[in-house]
C-alpha cells in the first residue's frame, strides 16, 4: 500500500520563528506528492524531513503573499536540477499569473522539467484525472486566495470471503467484473452482491481566510481537514481585521462540516507555546492535532 501521510514542512505565518519556519505541507497519497503553499526555505525543509524533493508532482499555491509562495522558485530549480521526468502540476489563482511567472523564472537556469500551469478563474472542479478530483474556492482574504479539496476516485472493494464461497476465483473474478454477472452451479451471482463501492476520502487544505461558506464547503465530511488557526480568542479581534481565524473558529469549522480529524496550522510568531490553542480548539472539536514542523499526521485506508 502506498504512503498516506501529510508532513509539516513549515507551520508559521508571516515570519519564521526559530521552531517554525514558513509554511508548507507535503501530502504523500496514491503514489503522488501534493505541496501546498512552500514558503522561504521549503527546499531545506525536506532535507531534514528525510524526504527527497522529486516525490513531488503538484504544488497548489493559495495566494501570492511571500509566506506562502517564496519557497515556489527554489522546488521548481530543485526538481529541475533532479531531472524529474514527471509532469509538474501547479495550481493557482489566476489574478496572480505575473507572481507566478516572476517567481518561476526569477533566475537563470536552463529549465528542462515539463511545468503545467493551471490557473484558476473560479469556484469549481479544476483537475480530474485517475488519481484525484481537484476542487478550488475563493476564501475570504481581502486578496484573490484558495482552499482546496482534494478528493481520491471512489474505488470496487471485492468481499473475499463470498466470493470463496460461491467458488469464485481466479479467471472467474475477471469475468464476473468484465460482465457484471456470472452464472456458476445453476446460480447467478451479480457484481453488485459480492463486492461495494468505497468512496475516496477527502482531504481539505483551508489557509488564510475569515470563516465562510467556501471554507465549510470544503472541510465537508473530510478525512483529514488542515485548516490556519493564526491566532487564539483571546486575540479574535486581529484576527478578524487581518482576515484570518482563530483556533475556535477552525474547530467550529471542521465541527460543522463533519470533518474527521482536524489539523492546526500558520501560526503568528506571537505564541511560542502553542497548547492554548490546541485546547481551545479541543473544547469544540476533540479531534484535532498541532502542527509542528517535520511532524507527520498518517491518514491510512479504512
Amino acid at each position: 500500500m502506498s504512503v498516506r501521510d501529510l508532513t509539516i514542512l513549515g507551520c508559521s505565518s508571516q515570519q519564521p520563528t526559530r521552531m517554525r519556519n514558513h509554511g508548507a505541507y507535503l501530502v504523500r497519497w496514491n503514489d503522488e506528492g501534493l505541496l501546498f503553499d512552500p514558503g522561504e526555505g521549503t527546499q531545506r525543509q525536506f532535507i531534514f524531513a528525510g524526504i527527497a524533493p522529486p516525490v513531488v508532482t503538484r504544488i497548489f499555491i493559495s495566494h501570492f503573499h511571500g509566506d506562502h509562495c517564496l519557497g515556489l522558485g527554489s522546488m521548481l530549480m530543485r526538481l529541475n536540477l533532479d531531472k524529474v521526468p514527471h509532469t509538474i502540476h501547479c495550481y493557482y489563482p489566476a489574478s496572480g499569473k505575473k507572481y507566478f511567472q516572476r517567481l518561476r523564472y526569477g533566475t537563470i537556469y536552463h529549465e528542462i522539467i515539463n511545468v503545467v500551469e493551471h490557473p484558476v478563474e473560479a469556484n469549481g472542479i479544476v483537475d480530474s484525472d485517475d488519481n484525484f478530483t481537484i476542487e478550488a474556492a475563493f476564501l475570504d482574504h481581502g486578496i484573490d486566495n484558495i482552499g482546496w479539496r482534494i478528493t481520491e476516485k471512489d474505488c470496487r472493494k471485492y468481499d473475499k470471503e463470498k466470493l470463496l464461497q460461491a467458488g469464485i476465483k481466479g479467471p472467474l473474478v475477471k469475468e464476473l467484473i468484465e460482465k457484471g454477472s456470472l452464472t456458476l452451479h445453476d446460480k447467478t451471482f451479480t457484481l453488485e452482491e459480492m463486492s461495494w463501492i468505497r468512496k475516496g476520502d477527502s482531504l481539505a487544505v483551508i489557509i488564510d481566510t475569515r470563516r465562510c461558506q467556501a471554507a465549510l464547503d470544503l472541510a465537508k465530511n473530510a478525512r483529514l481537514a488542515l485548516i490556519e488557526s493564526t491566532y487564539s480568542e483571546e486575540h479574535r479581534d486581529l484576527a478578524y481585521r487581518n482576515h484570518h481565524l482563530t483556533a475556535k473558529e477552525a474547530a467550529l469549522i471542521a465541527k460543522e462540516a463533519g470533518a474527521e480529524q482536524l489539523i492546526l496550522t500558520h501560526f503568528s510568531a506571537r505564541y511560542q507555546d502553542l497548547s492554548p490553542l490546541l485546547d481551545e480548539a479541543r473544547a469544540i472539536f476533540p479531534n484535532t492535532d498541532i502542527s509542528k514542523d517535520f511532524k507527520v499526521f498518517k491518514f491510512p485506508r479504512e
